[in-house]
């Protein structure tokens, strides 16, 4: 449920009406992270100041982006949060990612390399476990399938080569691109991450699938083993 309120207005009314102004006449880059955040909050909780509640939140999480990738339970946790407040938040997280994956998902991948890093970065940056995902292409590099290949600690996670061969297989692929993040922050790929993807490059072309790529996420940006000469 989301957090009570009562019906009466509230001081922070009018600035919530000039944040609105200022929104439809000037757009959204006039408004500063947590008035962004307020503005989202009181399309949930619309009889209460959430401007303290917004710099409370991007305070706990350390910033825009992290506050809207942080884990959903964790979020209706925060104190002033409830299950109305956090789905607004959510809410609009899904309606940025599918933003950003709309060329991902109808361009040939390799045309729209840096829409899929936007796209990659914007969902997986600011994770606290460290999430797996292979993308599956067909023969003109299109998008088959995008899927969660393993989720694991805080430091680990397993990408099993039968697997993720025996699901290209599955689906027909003829390419695929591998993806995880690093919750350290740090997106150099470590040694047991370039052997790994080397087992997987010489298991895939046995059965005549491409390993485009093995990008790597982290907070500081992203590493691509194909363009450092790793693979």
């Amino acid at each position: 449920m989301g957090v009570a309120h009562t019906t009466d207005s509230h001081h922070g009314a009018g600035h919530r009406a000039r944040l609105r102004t200022r929104l439809l006449e000037a757009g959204g880059d006039s408004l500063l992270d947590h008035e962004l955040v307020e503005y989202i909050l009181a399309l949930a909780i619309p009889r209460k100041d959430t401007k303290p509640l917004a710099k409370q939140l991007l305070a706990h999480y350390g910033g825009f982006s992290a506050l809207l990738t942080a884990d959903t339970e964790n979020i209706a946790r925060q104190s002033g949060m409830g299950e109305t407040s956090t789905a607004a938040l959510k809410i609009v997280q899904a309606a940025a990612l599918r933003l950003l994956s709309e060329p991902v998902r109808e361009q040939p991948i390799l045309a729209s390399w840096q829409s899929l890093l936007d796209y990659l970065r914007a969902d997986m940056a600011h994770l606290t476990i460290e999430r797996v995902r292979t993308l599956y292409l067909n023969s003109k590099n299109m998008l088959i399938r995008d899927e969660i290949a393993s989720e694991g600690s805080i430091d680990q996670a397993a990408i099993y080569t039968r697997e993720v061969i025996r699901r290209a297989m599955d689906l027909g692929a003829a390419a695929i691109i591998l993806v995880h993040n690093h919750p350290s922050g740090d997106s150099a790929p470590s040694r047991q991450d370039i052997a790994m993807t080397r087992d997987i490059i010489t298991a895939a072309k046995n059965f005549g699938i491409a390993v485009h790529d093995h990008i790597i996420i982290g907070k500081d940006g992203y590493s691509s083993m194909r363009s450092a000469g790793l693979i």
